[in-house]
């Protein structure tokens, strides 16, 4: 998570990338942008808003040493001398263009960008953004000739929404350079974050909450929810949720005793099925960490808990509210109708 309220724009360079499958080949600026106030105020807001709160963060990655991880060595060399800039710019869209490794790569403009007092942590700092966009959209221009209105089209960036951005920040901890990243565009998962950038998560509070949380949400999907039903399943996430929320720390001993309590049989489930998600997704959970309230946040968010029935009717439970799914609804089968049922107590409606 950034602040921008003090942060400028320093520095800003456009080029465009090829893709060595279809023979377009790279163009190059040779000096930065000078911007009007009207392009600024525009371009400010539209490179650093998508990161202004990302919880999660990534480090430079690399099988043999990191200092060998390109993207690492070219932002060092602009942080320790700025005059250094354009030239970095280029590397950078040339390492990018070794990326395109199939056809479906899109080409497009890469902006370059060094920010001065970026705001990380209690730290103000610099920061390197790097930003792909992919995707222009068709916009009509009028104008004004022998007396007539007339239109043409044009093609332009939208300000709504960054394709794929990252911001490297000049700032180290025990794990090293802290980068920032989002991709709209995701249709090549290898693309951007590992073949380009060479990042992974790093291994904070935040990580381990999102990937504990996630694979909550699959465990109740494929094992709670088919084994159980969606009612079950929207019991586990609420109380999954209400142990996230009165906690400050997960011990997943004292996770499983207060989710499944005597229930020996889910208990064993859970760790079948965790380490299965962890071989599955190549990823680590632990089994003690620190809760990230932000991550819980955003996670909570993303959680649904509807009933649909094929009667077009639909429960929704609240995530809040852990026992009410088993205090305030049973669930039964009319043997006149050969339906099965709901029953929802309520004492007032609105």
């Amino acid at each position: 998570m950034i602040k921008r309220t003090k942060a400028v724009i320093s520095k800003f360079i456009i080029h465009k990338v090829g893709n060595k499958f279809n023979s377009a080949t790279n163009v190059f600026s040779d000096s930065a942008v000078t911007f009007d106030k009207e392009s600024y105020d525009l371009m400010f807001p539209f490179l650093l808003k998508p990161f202004a709160n990302l919880a999660e963060s990534y480090r430079f990655n690399h099988h043999a040493n990191i200092d060998l991880n390109e993207l690492n060595s070219y932002t060092d060399k602009v942080f320790k001398d700025d005059t250094e800039f354009v030239e970095v710019s280029k590397h950078i869209v040339n390492h990018l263009f070794e990326q395109s490794n199939s056809a479906q790569i899109k080409t497009g403009d890469v902006i370059v960008a060094l920010f001065d007092e970026i705001q990380f942590k209690e730290v103000t700092t610099n920061a390197i953004g790097i930003f792909k966009i992919e995707n222009k959209l068709d916009f009509f221009q009028t104008y004004l000739e022998d007396n007539n209105f007339d239109v043409f089209v044009q093609k332009g960036i939208s300000t709504k929404k960054l394709d794929k951005g990252c911001l490297i920040i000049n700032y180290t901890d025990g794990e090293g350079k802290v980068v920032l990243s989002v991709d709209n565009n995701n249709y090549d998962a290898q693309y951007w974050i590992k073949n380009f950038l060479n990042i992974k998560f790093a291994d904070d509070s935040n990580q381990h909450t999102q990937n504990y949380i996630e694979m909550c949400k699959d465990f109740s999907d494929e094992i709670i929810k088919e084994d159980f039903g969606i009612q079950e399943k929207s019991k586990f996430l609420a109380h999954t949720v209400d142990f996230f929320k009165e906690n400050e720390e997960v011990n997943i001993e004292a996770f499983k005793e207060e989710l499944f309590e005597e229930d020996d049989k889910k208990k064993e489930m859970f760790e079948d099925y965790k380490k299965h998600y962890e071989n599955l997704n190549d990823v680590l959970i632990r089994n003690q960490f620190d809760i990230s309230d932000i991550v819980l946040k955003k996670q909570k968010a993303k959680i649904k808990t509807e009933i649909k029935l094929d009667t077009n009717i639909q429960i929704k439970l609240d995530i809040d509210a852990p026992d009410a799914a088993s205090e305030y609804i049973e669930r039964g089968f009319d043997e006149e109708k050969k339906m099965k049922y709901y029953k929802v107590y309520f004492n007032e409606e609105s």
